[in-house]
Formats: structure tokens, C-alpha cells, sequence
């Protein structure tokens, strides 16, 4: 039986994990497909330059890769030590490179005067997205909505 990789991933057992993910339904990933008759070998382009892009936001080191016909293998290393030395505005930086961040984040972006309320939410949105930059999930997450 599968298991989350909450359950899996453990930072101080070790920093390096194997990934795998899979199509289903004998779909194609890359290659080519006799049955449809049809090329997906661009799509390996597109993978590689998205798995880079995100190991460039987050603090996730790509150790190596490999894209198969109807799966793909990355092994990661989450790198806990260079998120610690982010600052606030390096953390929403890097997120909002993948996502669109809620106007109260945009506002401290804009250095506008935030209420105490506000800042305080704020700081707990950053923290979270902090915590997401070291994510295996998340990253995971990421590469897989941009293939589908």
C-alpha cells in the first residue's frame, strides 16, 4: 500500500530522496507512441526546463534525473540549511515565481504600511511558504500540474 511522503520523508535521517512518478492509462510522458501514432518527445524539453526552474525557486537541489517513454526519476536533495538563511522577501520572491500571492503579501512587497493584524498574518503566510520551499510534496506537486 502507498503511503504519503509526509510519512516518508524524514530531513534528519537524510536529505536525499528518489522520486518517481508515472503516467497512467498507457499515456505517453515522452517518445514516441505506435498505437496513436503520435510524437511526445517535446515534452521532454518542457519537463527538464520545469524541474530546473523549480529547483531554482526552492531549496531543493536536482542531483540527477531521468525522463523515460511514460515516467521520470529525479533524485532530490532538500536543502533545510539555505531556506534558514532566506530572507522574508527572498521566501515570497521565490514563491510567487510559481503562484499568485494574496493582496496582503503584495502590499508588503510594496513596503505599504501594514497593521499589526496584518503583519502578523503575513509573517504566518511566509512562514508557511518557507516551509513549502523545502517540500518534496510541493515540488513534486509543481512539476506534475505542469504536465498535466
Amino acid at each position: 500500500m502507498t503511503k504519503a511522503r509526509s510519512s516518508l520523508i524524514n530531513i534528519e535521517a537524510t536529505p536525499y530522496y528518489h522520486c518517481v512518478s508515472r503516467c497512467v492509462r498507457r499515456s505517453f510522458l515522452c517518445g514516441y507512441d505506435a498505437q496513436a501514432q503520435q510524437s511526445y518527445e517535446h515534452r521532454r524539453a518542457w519537463i527538464e526546463k520545469r524541474l530546473l526552474a523549480l529547483a531554482g525557486s526552492f531549496c531543493i537541489d536536482v542531483c540527477a534525473y531521468a525522463i523515460m517513454s511514460n515516467h521520470y526519476h529525479v533524485v532530490l536533495h532538500i536543502n533545510v540549511e539555505k531556506v534558514k538563511t532566506l530572507s522574508d522577501v527572498e521566501v515570497v520572491d521565490r514563491w510567487l515565481a510559481f503562484h499568485h500571492g494574496p493582496v496582503l503579501v503584495r502590499r508588503f512587497m510594496q513596503g505599504d504600511k501594514l497593521s499589526e493584524a496584518e503583519s502578523e498574518r503575513c509573517n504566518e503566510v511566509i512562514k508557511e511558504w518557507r516551509e513549502r520551499l523545502v517540500s518534496v510534496s510541493w515540488f513534486m506537486r509543481l512539476i506534475n500540474q505542469h504536465i498535466a
